[in-house]
């Protein structure tokens, strides 16, 4: 029974996979038979229980897109030391109302050449200092009996120079070498230097590495440690599929897929986003499906909407589950800065385009930096030139404009380019440490506005506490280079003890979080199937939203200035705030520095 329930799967999409992959690989039938062998064996290495979670998804589909998902991102050593002390820490994130629980990276690394976990040494080991792999199995199966799916990290661009493969084709090993880009000599990493961006080009410029001690030249888009894999080898692709399979029969219910846009490689083109990226997300696609269908594929684009919706694919053949929605998180941060929301508006405006079944992972904060990838030539209009407007959000994030009161770090400042990535945590950058109170205000508006937003809203491990930037790290020779870790600092338990006291700052955003999420997940016009787009309110100042599902409507308005803003917005229904249960009145409301409302009337 359970061998026909896999060649079923497989038969449905047997012709498709056949044709994406010999198209791919130059019909080689060889290395597709023991693509379809792999599948079978990951199959069989899929427990009872797993096999009995897919079916379930499979019932119900959009599980992922119910308005009561909650998620949280964190590093297993920062919040609780390892995979064991996680697994302790299940009855706080209960607490937290989180059912989605995203991992950061935590297979082996090597210290000081791991890039925060994102140079992959074994795919098929934990990090020895957070636990074994079976630490994370046994996390796995106490998220699912407490309700919480789990999600963790591939990264799929690159391995570590550590990894076995690596060793080898650093001492020679032609079968090793052909997993990467190696030359003789600079001629064509030359020719590929001439279309192609380089990722950091401050900390570590160019796209090649030269190896002294084997005089050998290998691609590194990102760290020279990170050595870039060739998937025009149908070896790499194999392995690496079986590699990700491994892990989602550990247990994982999301996998995230880092860097997809840059998998594959075309002299003379800039490597990003080529046509042949989605034929491998969609082949990593059909491979879930016929293995382990329960599981998410989320795809990391960091890129403008334009190139980021062809990953969720089509109708007919849909590549990942959920993608991150970055453009809009870099766009809030901008709008905060300015108080102009015509950006985020035009956002809107682009998002609500989308189909309702493309679902967003939301985010203020996570583990990187923030870029401002802003959609300049549409700011032009508004006479805003990128170089001046990227200095000026940078000075305000930093606390160097005059009356700014946020506080963060620069990542990777390029005073050549005029260019520079901003760090600090969500409570930090809204001026809770300058000024409290005015803080709180933002802090709490920017929450509310994420979980609006149609998909998965998703905190930042100590977002729910208000936790501040932890300038600690520039005293660890080991962190001092990486502004990253102002936000990556560990969770303070003992500040986190005050979330149950309303008199601490604490416990006053713990409890008006919890007081909005309870709400979302309450009510029925925040589901993913609702309309969503964007409404005049008459102010640049103030972002106007409008969900609407089943005669339901909710008019959600944002305030992003310091100063109180008066609207006067027509709509003849009545309205009840959500926020304080009382009849609420747009014709004449008055939003109050950095505040919000959701007003709702209920059709039913």
């Amino acid at each position: 029974m359970e061998y026909t329930e896999f060649v079923s799967r497989l038969n449905a999409r047997l012709d498709e996979l056949q044709w994406l992959y010999c198209e791919l690989y130059d019909n080689d039938r060889m290395a597709f038979r023991y693509f379809l062998d792999m599948l079978r064996r990951a199959y069989a290495d899929r427990k009872e229980a797993l096999r009995a979670l897919d079916r379930a998804r499979l019932e119900t589909p959009d599980w992922f897109r119910s308005n009561r998902m909650l998620g949280m991102m964190l590093y297993v050593d920062n919040f609780a030391g390892d995979l064991r002390g996680v697994r302790e820490r299940l009855p706080y994130l209960k607490e937290c109302g989180v059912n989605y629980l995203h991992l950061m990276p935590l297979l082996r690394t090597v210290k000081g050449r791991s890039d925060g976990g994102y140079a992959v040494a074994d795919f098929r080991q934990v990090q020895p200092e957070l636990g074994t792999m079976e630490d994370l199995e046994a996390l796995s199966d106490a998220c699912h009996e407490a309700g919480i799916s789990l999600a963790l990290d591939f990264v799929m661009n690159h391995t570590s120079e550590d990894h076995d493969w690596a060793k080898a084709a650093r001492a020679g090993d032609p079968v090793a070498r052909a997993r990467y880009f190696f030359y003789d000599n600079w001629d064509i990493p030359n020719e590929f230097e001439k279309t192609v961006p380089q990722v950091f080009p401050t900390t570590a410029p160019g796209n090649f590495t030269y190896l002294e001690d084997c005089g050998q030249i290998v691609m590194t888009s990102f760290y020279p440690y990170q050595w870039d894999l060739n998937y025009a080898n149908p070896m790499v692709f194999n392995d690496m599929t079986e590699n990700l399979l491994y892990l989602t029969n550990r247990g994982m219910d999301v996998i995230r897929l880092d860097a997809i846009p840059y998998i594959w490689k075309e002299l003379g083109t800039d490597c990003r986003n080529l046509p042949k990226v989605h034929t491998l997300s969609r082949m990593l696609r059909l491979a879930c499906e016929i293995v382990c269908p329960g599981v998410l594929l989320l795809g990391e684009v960091v890129m403008e909407p334009a190139k980021v919706a062809p990953y969720f694919g089509t109708r007919d053949k849909p590549e990942c589950h959920l993608l991150y929605n970055v453009t809009t998180m870099c766009s809030t941060w901008s709008c905060l800065a300015t108080r102009d929301v015509r950006l985020l508006r035009r956002q809107l405006d682009q998002l609500s385009a989308l189909p309702r079944e493309y679902s967003f992972q939301n985010y203020l904060r996570c583990h990187d930096d923030i870029g401002w990838g802003l959609d300049y030539p549409w700011l032009k209009q508004f006479f805003v030139e990128e170089v001046a407007h990227k200095k000026y959000l940078n000075d305000w994030f930093t606390g160097k404009w005059p009356g700014s009161w946020s506080r963060g770090e620069l990542y990777n400042d390029d005073p050549t380019l005029g260019d520079a990535r901003l760090c600090g945590t969500t409570a930090s950058l809204c001026g809770m440490e300058l000024d409290p109170e005015l803080g709180f205000r933002a802090d709490r508006m920017l929450h509310a506005w994420m979980l609006t937003q149609s998909g998965i809203p998703v905190l930042y491990s100590g977002d729910e506490v208000a936790q501040c930037n932890d300038y600690s790290y520039h005293d660890d020779p080991d962190k001092r280079e990486d502004s990253r870790y102002l936000h990556r600092g560990a969770f303070n338990w003992t500040l986190a003890e005050n979330r149950r006291r309303p008199d601490t700052m604490q416990g006053r955003i713990f409890s008006a979080l919890r007081e909005l999420e309870t709400i979302r997940a309450q009510q029925p016009v925040f589901s993913a199937d609702a309309l969503f787009y964007g409404i005049d309110t008459g102010s640049i100042h103030v972002l106007g939203v409008c969900r609407e599902r089943l005669g339901d409507r909710l008019i959600a308005l944002f305030n992003f200035s310091e100063n109180p803003q008066t609207l006067h917005l027509e709509d003849p229904a009545p309205m009840t705030d959500l926020i304080t249960g009382k009849p609420v009145e747009l014709s004449a409301l008055e939003l109050e520095p950095y505040g919000f409302v959701w007003a709702l009337h209920h059709g039913g």
